[in-house]
């Protein structure tokens, strides 16, 4: 609840969301100036919407239903605000409030002829990502080494060395944080230098079930492997480097992405970002080194593009507020449709904190809950998922025990050392554990 004092939820609906919104209205301001005509009354309109909202926002007012603006999913949103009862903006789920923000300002935008498909983060989205260009480098010069090494002939084993490797990437891609990947090659992972720094890598990932992962993906030949994104920019990257090297291994023959359909979360991932992507790495001007392995990298991302072996599917169910326990046979708001589409993948891999959010209701479960109670009908529901998840919301199951004291201790003190003495609970929302649970479906 967004007014748990002694949660992140309370700290976003106050201090991050006027923020946001106050990043928005400069990018309407910023693109009403360069448009004219009735789009710039447009935007001007949108402009006083957006602050009015603010407004509404930092003066914890009472939440009203979304106006319908024709789309399928008010209808889900009101009645699940039926079902709340009275909420304010910091007396409301956490889960619920944040997505009806990005929905209703998404309403915002229909109501207009010339802004429908305005994306308010894409300046944001592209400006990160081209920060982002020594990483970018770097993982294009990893890419091209290790996809060279693929050629050649590569064991089981180092095939699933490989994989772990290129999980962490995605894993911590959120993060922009190389230090905490390997940078060696295939034969440096066999090694005992190799065993040591993946310990390494490995030491802040509280659940770790990679190797089920594996298991899941090795146990069929070839077949369709799904990412369920989360954050565009040098994630995105991330989240393709690892794309490729499914379908470069063979470990895959297609690989599903499924982005989000409308603004999202500020930062998540819209079908529209993959030739974004594709386009800024093409530019000599914005990423200028390391621009032959950049192209090899952006050679291969196309061609599995037109081969239909990278596909982009979308779904109006990932921007619903309902919790992932919708996708099962009688899921609402698209989750049915979610789950038979899903069923055809050997693993389907959710990116991000939103995403394990969901799954796991948002819910304040006990820290040792196991994973598949906190998924609930997940757990049984013939869908093979892995998440990856560095932490950065309260929620976080299948701690041992013990544990969720020694990270509380370890956060006061990291704190503390830094002169900024916390909450031992502000680990779980700090981005620097993570977690990586999987789920067979059939629990």
């Amino acid at each position: 609840m967004n007014s748990d004092t002694d949660s992140f939820a309370f700290t976003s609906a106050r201090s991050r969301w006027p923020v946001i919104l106050t990043g928005i209205v400069d990018d309407l301001s910023r693109t009403t100036l360069e448009s004219d005509g009735e789009k710039a009354e447009e935007g001007k309109a949108l402009i006083e919407k957006v602050g009015a909202l603010k407004y509404e926002v930092e003066h914890d007012r009472t939440l009203v239903p979304l106006e319908d603006d024709g789309l399928y999913d008010v209808a889900l949103y009101n009645s699940e605000f039926e079902r709340q009862g009275p909420m304010s903006w910091g007396n409301a789920p956490w889960l619920y409030s944040e997505c009806y923000l990005y929905r209703k300002l998404y309403g915002y935008l229909q109501t207009t002829a010339h802004w429908k498909d305005y994306d308010f983060f894409a300046r944001q989205k592209l400006d990160a990502f081209k920060s982002s260009e020594v990483a970018v480098a770097e993982l294009a010069i990893r890419y091209k080494t290790l996809s060279g090494q693929l050629h050649g002939s590569v064991s089981k084993e180092q095939l699933h060395l490989l994989f772990r490797e290129f999980i962490d990437i995605s894993l911590w891609g959120n993060a922009t944080d190389l230090s905490l990947l390997t940078n060696l090659s295939l034969d440096q992972l066999q090694s005992l230098q190799g065993e040591k720094a993946r310990k390494e890598s490995e030491k802040n990932i509280l659940v770790n079930d990679v190797d089920k992962a594996w298991d899941a993906i090795f146990s069929v030949e070839g077949g369709r492997v799904d990412l369920i994104l989360d954050n565009a920019g040098f994630e995105f990257y991330t989240d393709v480097l690892f794309a490729l090297f499914l379908l470069d291994s063979g470990l895959a023959d297609t690989v599903v992405l499924h982005p989000k359909a409308m603004p999202w979360f500020v930062s998540d991932v819209l079908p529209v970002d993959l030739p974004v992507l594709i386009n800024a790495l093409g530019s000599s001007s914005v990423f200028t080194m390391a621009r032959e392995e950049i192209d090899f990298l952006r050679e291969q991302l196309v061609k599995y593009n037109e081969e239909g072996k990278i596909i982009v599917r979308s779904s109006g169910f990932w921007t619903t507020s309902l919790a992932f326990w919708e996708i099962r046979e009688n899921g609402l708001g698209g989750g049915h449709e979610v789950w038979q589409d899903l069923k055809e993948s050997k693993l389907a891999i959710l990116k991000g904190d939103l995403n394990y959010r969901k799954l796991t209701y948002d819910a304040a479960w006990p820290r040792t809950t196991p994973f598949t109670t906190a998924i609930g009908p997940l757990a049984t529901n013939q869908v093979k998922l892995f998440s990856l998840r560095t932490c950065k919301a309260d929620v976080v199951v299948g701690l041992t025990e013990g544990k969720e004291e020694e990270l509380e201790k370890a956060w006061v003190d990291i704190t503390s050392a830094k002169g900024k003495p916390e909450t031992g609970k502000g680990w779980a929302w700090s981005g620097k554990w993570a977690v990586m649970p999987f789920s067979s479906g059939k629990n």
